[in-house]
C-alpha cells in the first residue's frame, strides 16, 4: 500500500522544521519526504490542502479501566479516543483492579488491548505488588511480557529502603522507572494549591514545595542508583532548579507534565468545578508560565494527557470528596495548540514533547518524521474552531475541564502505519 501525502506543513520535532513538502508512505513506513518527492504510479494522492502533517502522538499515563473499572473506560473506547485526538500510541498505566502487577495480567491486557484498539498500546507495569510499596514486581518476566516501564503512578513509594532497592534492580535490567514526585504526607487529602484562593475557598491545599521535596528524594536515590528515571508531572516553579541541577550532574533523568497543567490555573477552579480537580492539583498562574517556560528549554522534556476517566457517580460530589482526574486523549493536541496560539511553543517544539521525547524515553520506533520510521501520523488543522462539547467524545466518561470552551485546533485524520485509523467526516 503506496499512499503519497502533498501539500502538506510538514512538523518535523527532530530538526525542528515547519515546512510545505509531500510525504510518501510505503508499506506502513515513511519512505520519502521533502519539497519534490516521485510519485509512484499505484500511490493513492492525498492532498492535504496547506494543513500540518505531524508525527502521531505518543502519550504517556493514559489510564485504561480493564479490568475492573471497565464502565469508566475501555480499551475500544480509550482506542477511539486516542484516534480522533491525533494520539497513535497509548502508554498505559497500571493503577486499575488489580493493578497489573504481575505477566499474566499484563499478556490479558495486553490481548485486550490488541482487540480492541485501532492504536498502538504499549503498557507499563507496577513497581511494587499492588502498588502498595512494600515488595517489589517480578521485572525481568514483566519486560519479557512487554512492559516498557515500571510505576506505581499516584501512589508514592514511602519505604525509602523498598524504592532503593527496585531502583537498583531496575537499573541492573536497563528498565525506566517513572515516578510521582509528591511528598505524601504533606499532600494527603489535598484538594488544591496552598494560597489565596484556596483559603478563600475552604478547600484543604498542599504547598508547591511538597513536590520540591518528593523530587529531591527521587534524584538522590537516582543518583545513588543510577537508574533511568522519569518525573511523571512537574508541576510548580518549586521544583524546576533541582531538576535542572540533577539534569546538569549527567544523571539518566527526564521530566513531564500535563496538558492541564499547561493551560489551566487554580482559578479554573472557580465555584467548585470538580471537572478541574486533578492530581497534584492545578497551581499558580506563575507556575503555568514557569513550567511551559521550561518545556520550551527542554527542561522539562514530555508533555502527555494524564488521561483519567471517572464516571459522574465519582464527580458530582463536593470538591473535597469528588475523585480526581480528567479525560485528555481527545483535547491533548487542541488544549496544547492554545500554547501555539498564544506564541509560546512552536508546532515543531509541541510535538518535539508530545511525539518524539516520549517515544525516545521509551525506546519506540515513532515520534519522527524520517525515512524508515513508522508512517504514524496526524493530519490537522491549527486554525480550525470549535466549541467542546463533552458528550460528543469518545471515551465512556465526559469529565473533560474543557466542556463548553472554545478551542482551535481539529483533527482531521490520524494513521497508524500508513493505515487510516481515523478521518473526520
Amino acid at each position: 500500500m503506496t499512499t503519497l501525502f502533498t501539500n502538506a506543513r510538514l512538523i518535523n520535532p527532530a530538526t525542528g522544521e515547519d515546512t510545505l513538502g509531500s510525504l510518501l508512505v510505503q508499506n506502513g513506513t515513511i519512505a520519502a519526504l521533502g519539497a519534490e518527492v516521485a510519485v509512484p504510479e499505484d500511490a493513492e494522492v492525498i492532498d492535504c490542502g496547506g494543513k500540518c502533517l505531524a508525527p502521531g502522538i505518543v502519550d504517556i499515563g493514559v489510564k485504561v479501566c480493564e479490568p475492573g473499572e471497565r464502565h469508566k473506560e475501555s480499551y475500544k473506547t480509550a482506542g477511539l479516543a486516542a484516534a480522533a485526538g491525533g494520539v497513535t500510541t497509548m502508554v498505559t498505566r497500571p493503577d486499575t483492579i488489580p493493578a497489573i502487577d504481575s505477566p499474566e495480567t499484563l499478556e490479558f491486557v495486553t490481548r485486550r488491548a490488541n482487540e480492541a484498539a485501532p492504536v498502538n498500546v504499549v503498557p507499563m507495569a507496577a513497581l511494587t505488588k499492588g502498588r502498595e510499596g512494600r515488595e517489589m514486581t517480578e521485572f525481568g518476566f514483566l519486560i519479557d511480557a512487554g512492559a516498557v516501564a515500571f510505576t506505581d503512578c499516584d501512589h508514592v513509594v514511602t519505604n525509602t529502603k523498598v524504592f532503593s532497592r527496585a531502583l537498583t534492580y531496575a537499573r541492573s535490567l536497563g528498565a525506566l522507572v517513572i515516578a510521582h514526585p509528591q511528598e505524601p504526607g504533606l499532600s494527603k487529602g489535598a484538594a488544591a494549591t496552598s494560597g489565596k484562593f484556596a483559603s478563600l475557598r475552604g478547600l484543604p491545599a498542599v504547598s508547591p514545595m511538597a513536590e520540591r521535596i518528593g523530587l529531591d528524594r527521587d534524584i538522590a536515590l537516582v543518583e545513588m542508583t543510577g537508574v533511568k528515571y522519569h518525573a511523571d508531572q512537574i508541576t510548580t516553579a518549586r521544583a524546576l532548579p533541582a531538576l535542572q541541577r540533577a539534569k546538569n550532574n549527567g544523571l539518566d533523568i527526564t521530566a513531564g507534565t500535563s496538558v492541564h497543567h499547561l493551560t489551566l490555573n487554580e482559578l479554573d477552579v472557580a465555584d467548585y468545578r470538580t471537572f478541574f480537580k486533578i492530581k497534584p492539583p492545578l497551581r499558580s498562574e506563575d507556575d503555568r508560565l514557569a513550567v511551559i517556560e521550561a518545556v520550551k528549554t527542554g527542561l522539562i522534556d514530555i508533555i502527555s494527557s494524564m488521561h483519567t476517566p471517572q464516571d459522574e457517580e465519582s464527580k458530582r460530589l463536593p470538591f473535597e470528596e469528588a475523585a480526581s482526574g480528567a479525560v485528555a486523549l481527545e483535547t491533548l493536541l487542541p488544549a496544547a495548540l492554545r500554547l501555539y496560539h498564544a506564541e509560546q511553543l512552536t508546532l515543531p517544539e509541541l510535538f518535539r514533547a508530545m511525539a518524539l521525547n516520549p517515544a525516545q524515553r521509551l525506546g519506540l520506533p515513532g515520534g519522527r518524521l524520517d525515512e524508515g520510521a513508522p508512517a504514524d501520523l496526524v493530519l490537522f488543522d491549527p486554525d480550525a474552531p470549535f466549541v467542546m462539547d463533552r458528550f460528543a467524545l469518545q471515551s465512556k466518561s465526559k469529565n473533560t475541564p474543557f466542556d463548553g470552551q472554545r478551542m482551535q485546533g481539529k483533527v482531521l485524520a490520524t494513521y497508524v502505519a500508513g493505515k487510516s485509523v481515523y478521518r473526520r467526516d
